[in-house]
């Protein structure tokens, strides 16, 4: 009777973190299969048509500026597997009730021109040692920092001391409210109160990537990014299973290494490890709607027509009690709004003539409530007569969004709240955090460093723990 094969690796899980896990490990060698529950690779980076024929939303994720600019994402050959990178005339437009607005503009000098004469050269200080060195400041944060040496030390020290404070010390250099209102919206895509520790330095890398590699979308959809790393794994040997729900790791063929791109909960489920994440803590949730739309949104402001990505909530203070209601647990009042228009940049995506478009706002983790009217004022406060050009809807709260994506545990899309040690050392305090307590087992969710974004890199440094657990040699890049 002959033996079953056994696998190098298995991966649970086929969104970003996972696809690239396994294409790090099929580069190396090893054989390689991933288990997906949905019908198509993706996780939080999918296209579907959620409202109409002919309309392509991304029911999470659509605007990537840690993607374009990823060190893991940019040692693959995606553009060989149909990835573009589109670009909008800004990444980013903040507007004002005024009808002006502040923009993250591809020129440091452009945005500093609108934050104002008071806070242009202020600006202008505050990125210069950080423009023209990207791929040394992407490698160096976007890894866990107790881990190695950066490659830049002088560099990461300076970022990390102008960083490591919250955004709320950032933003006192700042006399106006243009640019303190842009560096909150760009600080709470981590959905932290603003006076969170390490909150400056998400808001400083955001407005670095905007400046040095954009806030761009893929052609098609984000769809287009996970299926360019599929088909890529396939190029290199490995093998993708789609609608396979994986409830015990005993389920799975034998391997020498499990790679799980699951939330922390889940992956002690599934390899029996009890109670190992019993004290890991969920963050807010999102309330999510996407849109299809008779025509482009009417902003008031100018430069939001161009924007790729627009916030909507100017005031410093009014994003702080946005995200200080969401984290506390209390209904959205005046929700501060992610949004993005995909179909500024690409019109193949809605019939001609007609555009998607989404918004979410921050809501408590698990809320029950309804959001939407609440949304819909907050984008007619800047786009008045927007409601007369929507043609259908798909409203995700955070039951939806927890159905759709089972990481997303309680509608989180940042798997994990950055609050406490957990803003810093994910899922747990741990020398190497993408190991478990059982040796084949690993982790590689955003859950881990470092954390949530279509980047890829919690894969790759899982991928790297892999290998050097199974004595296997690290590809060369």
């Amino acid at each position: 009777m002959s033996r079953a094969r056994v696998l190098d690796a298995i991966v649970v899980g086929a969104g970003p973190n996972g696809l690239t896990a396994a294409v790090e490990l099929a580069r190396a060698g090893l054989s390689v299969e991933v288990f997906e529950a949905g019908d198509r690779v993706g996780g939080g980076a999918r296209t579907e048509e959620l409202t109409l024929p002919g309309f392509l939303h991304d029911p999470c994720s659509a605007v990537h500026p840690l993607g374009v600019g990823s060190p893991a994402f940019n040692a693959m050959p995606l553009a060989d597997h149909g990835l573009e990178w589109l670009h909008p005339e800004l990444p980013l437009a903040h507007p004002f009730d005024d009808g002006t607005a502040a923009v993250l503009a591809r020129s440091v000098g452009a945005t500093a021109a609108s934050l104002g004469p008071r806070d242009a050269g202020t600006y202008r200080r505050l990125l210069a040692p950080y423009i023209g060195r990207w791929d040394t400041l992407a490698h160096d944060f976007l890894r866990p920092p107790w881990q190695g040496l950066p490659r830049d030390p002088l560099g990461f020290a300076r970022f990390g001391l102008t960083g490591l404070p919250p955004v709320a010390l950032l933003a006192r250099r700042f006399r106006d409210p243009k640019a303190r209102g842009l560096l909150a919206g760009l600080a709470a895509h981590t959905v932290a109160p603003l006076t969170s520790p390490l909150t400056g330095a998400i808001a400083l890398m955001f407005a670095i990537a905007g400046h040095e590699v954009g806030w761009p979308l893929p052609r098609g959809g984000s769809q287009s990014l996970s299926d360019a790393l599929a088909s890529y794994l396939r190029d290199l040997g490995g093998t993708v299973h789609t609608g396979v729900m994986v409830r015990k790791i005993d389920e799975l063929p034998p391997a020498r290494a499990y790679v799980f791109d699951t939330s922390p909960t889940a992956l002690a489920r599934i390899a029996g490890l009890g109670d190992a994440y019993q004290g890991y803590r969920y963050g807010p949730a999102v309330w999510k709607i996407d849109y299809a739309l008779d025509g482009p949104v009417p902003w008031t402001a100018a430069d939001a027509r161009r924007a790729g990505t627009v916030h909507l909530g100017p005031a410093y203070g009014e994003i702080g009690d946005a995200l200080g209601r969401a984290v506390s647990g209390r209904d959205p009042h005046v929700p501060f709004l992610i949004t993005a228009q995909p179909s500024v940049v690409d019109p193949g995506r809605a019939p001609e003539g007609k555009h998607v478009f989404w918004a979410y706002a921050h809501v408590p983790n698990d809320w029950p409530g309804d959001a939407t009217d609440a949304v819909e004022r907050q984008i007619e406060r800047f786009a008045p007569g927007f409601r007369d050009l929507v043609l259908a809807r798909a409203v995700s709260g955070p039951a939806e969004m927890a159905a759709r994506n089972p990481n997303y545990t309680g509608g989180d899309i940042a798997c994990g709240a950055f609050t406490g040690l957990q803003t810093a050392f994910r899922p747990k305090p741990r020398w190497n955090p993408y190991t478990t307590a059982r040796p084949t087992v690993f982790l590689c969710s955003s859950a881990t460093p470092p954390g949530p974004g279509v980047h890829g890199m919690p894969g790759h440094h899982a991928a790297r723990a892999v290998l050097k657990r199974l004595g296997a040699a690290v590809p060369r890049r």
